[in-house]
């Protein structure tokens, strides 16, 4: 691949707000800046715009073109950004694969969306190969850390593939309403949906994020403790991209309260999220609020924060702007956004909604409701997803009304905020990790000594909720035993999905339409 000539081509592409030209502009404006960190190893913009040309072209070579679909199954680490802007930067769509799923659960994104080439690294080579095995539609998979032949026949060295390429800018035009990104949820069904995110959904959420919390300088610092599979990981470091600022990556699963803080300090941290329960830990550590902090804001989300915890961020980190945020992947994501001066005294709400979304609280016939009563929020703005991929029914479902349909039941206030009452789609929040009960359920029932089950969440110090199952035995004189059944998750489903509790009933609770009732499970076996 060789960059054009055509000048029309390269003064649309110049026009482009794509994060690719955007890393490209960055390299041009300040090529020596420190664009990324992790674990010892930097990149600079010009370094990084370098490798990225180098990875659209290997790819290039390989057969990906504009609009083909590249997986990206790796843990936290700067090849992560290079994967996802190389894509981008080729016009490609980027599917981000949680790296917690069992092979048969990534082996079904990477058919589904049809991936032409997977990158992976060194220490999930040994999944590649099991994926690779599964007949899927990859004919490129290119590994880091030299573990080309863990992944199987006709794996790549990353490295060696980036090697042998050009670092010559690579100039595809990619307009903003081209696919970005398609990021699997888990589906109600048993099975995920890929919500599929235009360059300019992605744009439209940055620049929200951007003016809502005030990230306005090249001299910004980000500390990324997200998963960047995760739409929140992949948001959380594209504001700085675009400011010229620098992002430091925590490695995946590795969250230690004592070292973030010293990372907080050392770093020059400006901005930086973490749940509730990981703020709870950091506000814990001795001399926290003695450190020679560069904190200008703070967030949180995933879950609710207890008043306790609130109070502590407020105490330890005085004078620095606290934020919550709310929202979901197919709205790219950030919907509401609550500010630490309402944190006590809106306590539970999610805020009110960013610029560029606009919400309603309706009931089924779209009515809005009224003020305090439950209703389906609904959304509209330039950051609402493109549909599920492969998925018109479910695209057709989601935009009825010609307002997306988020599936959270909430109710406004006097005030205007937001709080969620329920979950229509019927969820479990485990530590960020979003749990689908009838996924987990249909994996169950599966389980030859189990006649039915019911998926419920309870309360958890850590992980602020966990699932338990409830469940009626095939032969009531021979029930499965609670280490049998997890057991029996475990190998068929990421390890958070599983249930950590299991109680045998005789029977489900129902009502009159046969639906089981879940309020009463709650009620009884929920504490």
């Amino acid at each position: 691949m060789t960059a054009s000539t055509d000048p029309m081509i390269r003064l649309d592409s110049a026009r482009r707000m794509s994060h690719g030209e955007q890393l490209a502009r960055q390299a041009r404006k300040t090529p020596d800046k420190i664009a990324f960190k992790f674990e010892g190893r930097s990149l600079s913009f010009l370094q990084l715009d370098e490798r990225v040309n180098r990875l659209a072209r290997a790819l290039a070579a390989r057969g990906v073109e504009r609009g083909d679909r590249v997986a990206v199954l790796m843990t936290n680490r700067l090849e992560v950004v290079e994967s996802y802007l190389a894509g981008c930067r080729l016009g490609a769509v980027v599917v981000p694969v949680n790296f917690r799923l069992a092979a048969g659960e990534i082996a079904f994104i990477v058919d589904d969306s049809g991936s032409k080439a997977l990158l992976v690294d060194d220490g999930l080579a040994g999944m590649a190969r099991a994926v690779r095995a599964e007949q899927t539609a990859l004919s490129t998979c290119l590994v880091t850390g030299g573990a080309e032949a863990e992944a199987g026949e006709g794996a790549e060295s990353y490295e060696a593939a980036l090697a042998a390429a050009s670092a010559d800018p690579v100039v595809v035009d990619v307009p903003e309403s081209d696919p970005a990104f398609i990021m699997y949820t888990s589906g109600t069904t048993g099975r995920p949906k890929g919500a599929v995110l235009s360059h300019f959904n992605l744009l439209m959420n940055t620049l929200n994020l951007m003016i809502t919390e005030g990230i306005s300088g090249d001299d910004e610092v980000w500390l990324s403790g997200l998963p960047l599979f995760h739409i929140g990981g992949l948001n959380g470091i594209l504001p700085y991209l675009i400011l010229g600022g620098t992002s430091v990556i925590l490695p995946s699963g590795q969250f230690d309260a004592a070292q973030v803080v010293g990372m907080l300090e050392a770093e020059a941290i400006t901005g930086c999220y973490f749940v509730p329960t990981q703020w709870q830990a950091i506000c814990a550590v001795p001399g926290v609020s003695e450190r020679s902090l560069s904190l200008r804001r703070i967030s949180w989300g995933a879950s609710v924060a207890p008043p306790s915890v609130l109070q502590a961020m407020a105490d330890t980190f005085r004078g620095v702007a606290n934020y919550n945020a709310f929202g979901q992947t197919e709205m790219s994501s950030v919907t509401c956004v609550l500010l630490g001066e309402d944190a006590v005294a809106k306590m539970g709400s999610v805020g009110k909604p960013v610029v560029n979304v606009e919400a309603r609280i309706v009931d089924d016939q779209m009515v809005d409701v009224a003020v305090g009563e439950p209703g389906e929020i609904v959304y509209r703005g330039p950051t609402v997803l493109q549909g599920y991929w492969n998925n018109p029914e479910a695209t057709a479902e989601g935009f009825a009304g010609g307002w997306f349909h988020s599936g959270d039941v909430c109710r406004m206030d006097e005030d205007g905020f937001i709080f969620v009452v329920d979950r229509k789609k019927d969820m479990i929040i485990s530590g960020g990790e979003n749990i689908y009960c009838a996924e987990v359920e249909a994996v169950i029932d599966a389980h030859p000594n189990v006649k039915e089950v019911a998926l419920i969440g309870i309360p958890h110090e850590r992980w602020v909720e966990t699932p338990r199952a409830i469940v009626v035995a095939v032969d009531p004189g021979d029930p499965p035993s609670e280490e049998d059944v997890i057991k029996f998750c475990r190998e068929r489903l990421a390890s958070y999905k599983k249930p950590t509790s299991v109680v045998v009933v005789d029977e489900l609770p129902r009502n009159a339409s046969g639906k089981i009732l879940k309020t009463v499970l709650r009620d009884e076996y929920g504490k």
